[in-house]
């Protein structure tokens, strides 16, 4: 294995578990609930079920980016350990945590200029943002160069397709982005937006889909549309769901039926704290390789 350090933000959603397996390093976000800050730690803090249960009950939720303070106290224990780092960073399409480790990196790179410390924008969230870690590991650990995974993520990251439904309009609603009216009568028609991650890392809707079982179609369609050899696809594919775990099971079951050669079972994750904070509860996401994502 290379002796560099992979590192992404909490908001890649995978489990503690998993990052640790993978030899995957991260930084925490924050969360406000209630007048209370947390750190959105992988569920350790506070529990996804007791998180998604208060934001069903209408606790008052917002969050925080990685500060560049932060950032520099991260990466310098790694560059004093005598390592380079290749960091991954949260969509810049929905975050500023980007630009704050692309100014901790430019600070730090004069303090050890004999060292290298990558800044990669993820242009994902969530378990697509994850998704992409995984294979970076797969790269690392096949034995990649620092440099060489740094250009392969550059290269490669629009290739991770995010799709999202919501079957709960509650936030989509507090958050202003669809009028009190036009989500009372999208909850009484049990419409349910779908949406999409474009190649500026922004989530844009795309349908508005009736029912639930609608949509649940609908988004594999989409990845059957999307995907890398369409119905032959051979690669990973992970789920993210907010508090609907039935929701996220029945997606993952119709693409292991419709997808035979996939790389392994659909794993099946949390949306983390932080991303969950403005999605709600009710959000399942799909995640694949596929052809480059457009506008």
């Amino acid at each position: 294995m290379n002796d560099y350090i992979l590192s992404c933000c909490s908001t890649a959603d995978l489990t503690k578990e998993h990052f640790l397996s993978r030899g995957i390093s991260y930084i925490c976000f924050h969360y406000n609930m209630n007048g209370v800050t947390y750190t959105d730690d992988l569920g350790e803090s506070m529990s996804f079920e007791d998180f998604y249960a208060a934001v069903k009950d209408g606790a008052d939720v917002s969050t925080s980016q990685v500060t560049m303070g932060e950032y520099l106290e991260y990466f310098r224990r790694f560059l004093e350990e005598g390592k380079d780092i290749l960091h991954v960073c949260l969509s810049s399409g929905i975050s500023g945590s980007y630009g704050s480790a692309c100014l901790a990196a430019k600070e730090l790179m004069e303090e050890y200029p004999e060292r290298k410390l990558f800044i990669v924008d993820s242009l994902g969230a969530s378990s697509g943002y994850g998704l992409l870690m995984d294979t970076l590991a797969d790269l690392r650990d096949s034995g990649m160069s620092i440099t060489e995974l740094h250009d392969w993520a550059e290269e490669h990251k629009l290739n991770v397709h995010h799709w999202f439904f919501s079957s709960d309009l509650t936030n989509y609603i507090k958050g202003g982005r669809i009028s009190k009216t036009a989500g009372l009568v999208g909850s009484v028609l049990h419409i349910c937006p779908l949406l999409n991650m474009d190649n500026l890392g922004r989530l844009i809707p795309r349908q508005k889909v009736r029912t639930k079982n609608r949509v649940i179609k609908e988004i594999v369609d989409k990845m059957e549309q999307c995907a890398d050899g369409g119905p032959d696809y051979s690669g990973k594919c992970y789920i993210s769901n907010s508090g609907c775990y039935e929701d996220a099971r029945a997606v993952a079951d119709l693409v292991e039926e419709r997808f035979k050669h996939l790389n392994g079972r659909v794993e099946i994750n949390s949306v983390g704290t932080t991303i969950g904070s403005h999605t709600g509860c009710g959000t399942v996401a799909l995640f694949f390789f596929g052809k480059p994502r457009e506008d």
